[in-house]
């Protein structure tokens, strides 16, 4: 870790799937929430709204399956409500992230988190993970023209942490924001808890783990 850190000055990390191991939580959520309204929630198609930003999932979903009733801005507020109910009674902490950041910190590099995730959920995350504190800037993408694979998060985080693109590190966990980092001119970090099914060719180097298991 110390050489690909070498002469970078920013760490940016993605949030689910690298702060919490959230996937299923998004899943759960969406199921419930869609199902209740009448729409045919399959496994096939919520595989296209994986990386989707709340509000593109809501918009996939009701343009398939138009709901009476309820708006759509009404719609993805109850999935982000119904998904911060699940994080904070989940066992979902990804294992060493917090003390990994914290090591970071000691060793005075510049801390930023840019999601695709509601902004609304962030302090959500932040309290159940114990992270609050640790990082120096917090991006949604929910205050871009654009969400991830889109670039704009990353070099806004860059541009508020006061450092080059070229000086940060990015560790995440999907293509879509693999990607981003990527546009954005960024060193990228794979986060790939072991998964031998995905590729992570998009990424300049790859960790399974952050640390022995500690949190």
């Amino acid at each position: 870790m110390e050489l690909i850190l070498k002469d970078k000055k920013a760490v940016i990390f993605d949030m689910d799937g690298v702060l919490v191991d959230s996937e299923g939580i998004w899943k759960q959520a969406e199921f419930e929430i869609f199902s209740s309204l009448g729409v045919s929630v399959t496994e096939k198609e919520s595989l296209q709204t994986q990386c989707m930003t709340t509000e593109e999932v809501t918009r996939f979903w009701y343009q398939k399956f138009p709901w009476k009733g309820k708006t759509l801005i009404e719609v993805e507020e109850m999935v982000i409500q119904r998904v911060m109910e699940l994080i904070r009674s989940e066992d979902c902490i990804i294992k060493g992230v917090r003390a990994f950041i914290k090591k970071l910190k000691a060793q005075h590099y510049k801390i930023g988190l840019a999601t695709n995730a509601p902004e609304k959920i962030i302090p959500t995350v932040l309290e159940k993970t114990k992270t609050t504190l640790l990082f120096d800037i917090i991006s949604s993408a929910d205050c871009e023209e654009k969400g991830k694979p889109h670039p704009a998060i990353y070099l806004n985080t860059a541009r508020k942490l006061k450092v080059k693109p070229q000086e940060c590190v990015v560790i995440e966990d999907s293509q879509t924001g693999m990607k981003a980092a990527n546009l954005a001119g960024m060193t990228v970090i794979a986060y790939t808890k072991g998964n031998k099914n995905m590729s992570f060719d998009l990424a300049d180097y790859e960790i399974d783990r952050f640390s022995d298991g500690s949190t």
